[in-house]
């Protein structure tokens, strides 16, 4: 086999950096929530009574509806990113305005959910839950607004055209994220909504 030969299936069996470089920020994202999602869990078993009366005051609802709007958002990132591979313009502008779209919603039922819960006096400062409650959705919606930000800059190249020929990974690499974003939800909803 000759050399030019041997490297070219070598660089074809190689992750691209941007895409290594992705999987490394999650790897560090999951120690994060996973960090976060295990300590919730120790406190809860250590507390009976009083952690599923804090519980109990969450929104249902609303968490659900988030849910849902999540997970549409995630098919909406898969879809931009099949019109992207086949390079359909109008779909992909589309579905990553969607995408955007869900995440703004997403957002804005949490900005009402906290509302209502902390003029009914439930803080970070109420209670261990509320403290953990808090910390685990306030970082999960900052996460939310990156990748809102990621994908509405994408929507503006593929508005403007420019999201072709060369940046079409951008597209799966901001999809990885989105898809982790919501993965983490899939575990925080039932921890802190569905505990009590």
């Amino acid at each position: 086999m000759s050399t030019v030969a041997a490297t070219e299936n070598y660089s074809d069996n190689v992750m691209p950096i941007g895409k290594m470089g992705i999987w490394w920020f999650l790897a560090s994202e999951i120690m994060v929530f996973g960090g976060l999602i295990g300590s919730y869990i120790l406190y809860r078993l250590a507390s009976a009574g009083a952690w599923a009366e804090m519980a109990h005051h969450v929104s249902t609802t609303i968490g659900a509806i988030n849910t849902v709007v999540l997970l549409t958002s995630s098919l909406t990132m898969v879809l931009a990113h099949a019109a992207v591979e086949d390079e359909n313009r109008q779909r992909a502008k589309l579905y990553l305005g969607l995408t955007v779209l869900g995440g703004i919603l997403f957002l804005i039922f949490k900005a009402v959910e906290y509302t209502t819960e902390i003029s009914h006096g439930f803080t970070p400062l109420a209670g261990t839950f509320w403290s953990f409650y808090f910390t685990m959705t306030g970082l999960h919606g900052l996460h939310v607004i990156g990748g809102i930000i990621a994908n509405l800059a994408l929507f503006v190249m593929a508005a403007r055209g420019t999201l072709w020929p060369n940046t079409q990974k951008r597209v799966e690499y901001c999809g990885l994220y989105w898809h982790f974003v919501d993965v983490v939800w899939i575990f925080l909803f039932p921890l802190l909504y569905l505990s009590y």
